[in-house]
């Protein structure tokens, strides 16, 4: 069965445009509550939110929503999605609820869930909500709708959990660090996070005003960490995302480290405390100079579909604990269930205290590979998979290539492009073998 409202991360579109309008929010609301109340009398979900103007309506229908199918809600206000994790697992709440569209821009909103154990939740749950959408709603009586209160502390019990992911006899005194929360919901969060385990913080994209989330700050805009780390003379630079699940690095020099080194220098730290890393997950977009760095210390690396949702599948089943993408989702889930921006990059920043060793020359010898990535227009009905011109170009290319790089195909899921793209250990070669592939393409 298709889902009909649910993508690969919760539900999400433009506000005022199908789905993101009110009278859904307060369906869906419903929807999920009376799926709850199949298995525990009187639910209690658990609301965060990021800083979208339009946070307000959709956060008052959902609880609308949720009252009328016998569900109580505890709100937090503005809280980062991995906070709401956290904080649906220790309550012992039912369910998790975040109102964000996290990358995107403020006219943009969204809803993706947690199950009791902070984790996302599996398809089967998601087709269940939707069955329940198609149906007519079913109101509780006055005796029975739930109640809504709000969780002051939030906000608090938050930053403790994320020190506590930081080494007990470690500090971050003596380093300057920038911390830019792109305007969303760690404002409020990380800076003191970083401060109080000895930082001295310099906080930008920390003043939220309903419009102004992922505009110019952020991970998504490095720019302004870059500048403001030179400008400060800052050590490291940590910019989050809207719901603060990812994060981008910047060090004194105002290199920018992806989530691919990140995650090599994740378990690297592990590795020189003895402990044992079976194995790592990353994408089909990990750069190779990782996987070769990772099986050169014994390290296994397996790439699972694009979006940390199957990065987090792939570690479940293999028992593994680290996993992310270059764009910064980084998972370590011996510290928490889902991605977490914050707890990312304490545990990078714990590599650099603990060692004595900066980002860079824990890096040296990781040379990441030139990619080069050419989008091809498909043509109406066209069957690039089983295209003859496009598989021998393919099989010529990756000959060519030997173990000096990779090639990946793939469909875009939302345009009619083909994504072709070449990694190797040269940039002209790599150039030259995605043309060669992008020309049979088009053929």
């Amino acid at each position: 069965m298709s889902r009909k409202y649910f993508g690969t991360d919760g539900i999400r579109g433009t506000v005022g445009q199908a789905p993101i309008t009110p009278d859904f929010m307060l369906r869906l609301g419903h929807a999920v509550g009376r799926v709850l109340r199949q298995s525990a009398k009187r639910p209690t979900v658990l609301i965060g939110k990021d800083t979208r103007i339009s946070g307000y309506m959709i956060e008052s229908a959902l609880e609308a929503g949720f009252a009328s199918a016998g569900v109580n809600v505890l709100l937090t206000g503005p809280l980062p999605t991995p906070g709401v994790a956290y904080l649906t697992r220790a309550l012992r709440q039912d369910l998790g609820v975040v109102i964000s569209a996290s990358h995107n821009a403020f006219a943009d909103n969204g809803i993706k869930f947690f199950s009791a154990k902070g984790e996302k939740l599996p398809d089967a749950w998601e087709l269940a909500v939707e069955a329940a959408l198609e149906e007519a709603p079913q109101w509780v009586d006055s005796a029975s709708l739930g109640r809504a209160k709000r969780l002051e502390d939030a906000r608090g019990r938050y930053i403790e959990f994320c020190k506590n992911s930081f080494g007990s006899d470690l500090t971050l005194k003596g380093l300057k660090i920038v911390v830019d929360a792109a305007h969303g919901a760690a404002y409020h969060v990380a800076p003191d996070v970083f401060h109080e385990l000895g930082a001295e913080v310099i906080a930008i994209g920390c003043k939220p005003d309903g419009f102004n989330i992922n505009a110019g700050f952020g991970a998504t805009s490095p720019g302004a960490l870059v500048e403001a780390v030179k400008a400060h003379g800052a050590d490291y630079g940590v910019a989050l995302d809207g719901d603060a699940d990812r994060l981008q690095l910047v060090d004194a020099s105002g290199r920018l480290y992806n989530g691919d080194e990140l995650l090599y220098v994740m378990v690297a730290d592990r590795l020189s405390q003895g402990a044992r890393v079976p194995g790592a997950v990353g994408t089909l977009m990990t750069n190779m100079a990782v996987e070769l760095a990772l099986r050169a210390r014994d390290v296994e690396f397996v790439r699972a579909k694009v979006g940390d949702r199957y990065v987090l599948e792939e570690l479940a089943a293999r028992g593994w604990q680290l996993g992310g993408e270059g764009s910064g989702h980084l998972l370590a889930l011996d510290k928490h269930t889902t991605g977490d921006g914050i707890v990312s990059a304490l545990l990078v920043l714990q590599s650099v205290c603990r060692s004595g060793r900066s980002l860079a020359e824990q890096l040296q010898g990781v040379d990441l590979f030139p990619q080069t990535l050419i989008n091809v227009r498909l043509q109406p009905g066209q069957d690039w998979k089983n295209s003859t011109g496009l598989a021998e170009a393919q099989a010529a290319v990756t000959a060519e290539l030997g173990d000096r790089g990779r090639v990946l195909i793939r469909a875009s899921g939302t345009e009619p492009l083909l994504r072709v793209m070449v990694e190797a250990s040269d940039a002209d070669l790599a150039q030259r073998c995605a043309r060669r592939l992008a020309d049979a393409v088009a053929a």
